[in-house]
């Protein structure tokens, strides 16, 4: 069974409809002052938020006809309240914003349209592009809307039970592996289907040989380097690193305190002792390139993390579209959105382990890499433009997902990114052996 099948009525109605009741899921608590919470840098007003999915699956999928000008919105200054590329961040709480009722009324009826439309008109090329687009730009809000319930200190969202995931007390899983190298066509190809335009196109891209970790760094190896003066030694920082350091005055991962001689850690509004074989989780790139300098190591570059990922051994066969195979990602492969109800330690989900022995590198927490988010040779922007073009020069990349993210959404091409300061993603990282 093909991994990416092409989109029809019934598939992105699913889409739709899965994407929709996670948002609902993660709003369903949502009263009084935890609707706007606190003017932060990092998170946006969840009120805001809400409406801002609906306009976008409304702007996108009902508004956008070919050859004709975009149309009218169903709310008044619709644009004015919700285009993210209009509308600075810093104004997102002052906005006078329908309440919570008239939010929600506003994604049914827009949902309802869009569905309506499908069933009219059918899987047309456009409508499907834009279908596809819609899903998964509010699956990508539900994960930062779990990042921003974390950051406030809200409860964890409710989410499916946890199933049969391989172990999660696993235990570590030490060591590297060595991978020959080669060239390989690194980025998606047209057969990958909906691909974002960052990921275009496959372009050949030499890799030395190399070691890579076969996992991603524990709590109990970044407790080391925290115990060992790694955030008050500046030769472990570099420049930036260091100056964002001393502004933020970092002396240990963002959610961790010390209780005696141990390390607590905090989930949502929750505080308890860390989990030695855990990923280390909310630490922003400076962190981990600090780390990577104390422990002699360094960050894979993003093409040598793609080759780990997605190459086989033999180097006879294609690239594989996730670290184990084809098929699609399922309970036994890796920690994705309804897997588990958090991170789990580095040696569970061995059936998603990638052809040269590297394990979780989708799922779990993603993983910063040693480069800076730019475009691949011959870029040409999508229709929605601010995806990525504003964003190439001063962001990170990173790959693999987290346990946030719905499965639908990966593939061994898909490119995360962020600025280096972020600590509040569930973000870790694995590293390399120097040469």
């Amino acid at each position: 069974m093909s991994s990416h099948p092409q989109p029809d009525v019934p598939l992105l109605r699913n889409m739709l409809l899965a994407a929709r009741e996670r948002t609902l899921l993660l709003a369903e608590d949502l009263r009084g002052d935890r609707l706007l919470g606190p003017r932060l840098a990092v998170v946006n007003p969840p009120l805001w938020e809400l409406g801002h999915v609906g306009w976008f699956q409304e702007y996108w999928c009902l508004r956008q006809r070919r050859g004709a000008a975009s149309t009218a919105s169903r709310i008044d200054d619709a644009d004015a309240l919700y285009d993210s590329a209009l509308v600075p961040h810093r104004t997102r709480w002052d906005l006078p914003l329908p309440d919570l009722d008239a939010t929600l009324a506003y994604l049914a009826r827009t949902f309802a349209r869009v569905i309506e439309r499908l069933e009219q008109e059918g899987a047309t090329e456009q409508l499907a592009y834009f279908a596809q687009l819609a899903a998964f730009h509010e699956e990508m809000h539900c994960e930062a809307l779990t990042y921003s319930r974390h950051t406030l200190g809200y409860p964890a969202p409710r989410t499916e039970p946890p199933r049969e995931s391989g172990g999660h007390d696993a235990g570590s899983w030490r060591g590297d592996v060595e991978l020959r190298g080669g060239t390989f066509q690194l980025g998606a190809t047209a057969a990958d289907g909906f691909v974002f335009d960052n990921e275009k196109w496959a372009h050949q891209a030499y890799v030395p040989a190399f070691q890579i970790a076969r996992a991603p760094v524990t709590n109990a190896e970044f407790a080391v380097f925290v115990d060992d003066g790694g955030y008050r030694r500046a030769e472990l920082w570099c420049p930036d690193g260091w100056h964002w350091r001393k502004e933020a005055q970092a002396a240990r991962p963002a959610y961790w305190r010390q209780e005696g001689a141990d390390w607590h850690q905090r989930a949502y509004d929750r505080w308890g002792p860390i989990r030695p074989h855990q990923p280390v989780i909310h630490v922003n790139w400076y962190e981990a390139d600090a780390y990577c300098r104390w422990a002699h190591r360094r960050l894979p570059t993003e093409a040598e993390w793609e080759f780990a990922a997605t190459t086989v051994r033999d180097g006879a066969g294609p690239k594989r579209r996730y670290p184990w195979g084809g098929a699609r990602p399922g309970v036994t492969h890796a920690n994705l959105f309804g897997m588990s109800k958090g991170v789990v330690d580095v040696a569970a989900f061995p059936g998603g382990d990638s052809n040269w022995g590297c394990r979780q590198m989708f799922g779990n927490v993603w993983e910063w890499t040693a480069d800076w988010f730019g475009p691949y040779p011959g870029f040409v922007r999508d229709p929605y433009r601010e995806y990525s073009e504003p964003w190439f020069g001063n962001h990170k990349v990173l790959r693999g997902g987290c346990f946030a993210t719905r499965a639908s959404l990966l593939r061994g091409t898909w490119r995360n990114f962020y600025t280096p300061d972020r600590c509040d993603v569930f973000a870790g990282f694995r590293t390399c052996a120097l040469p």
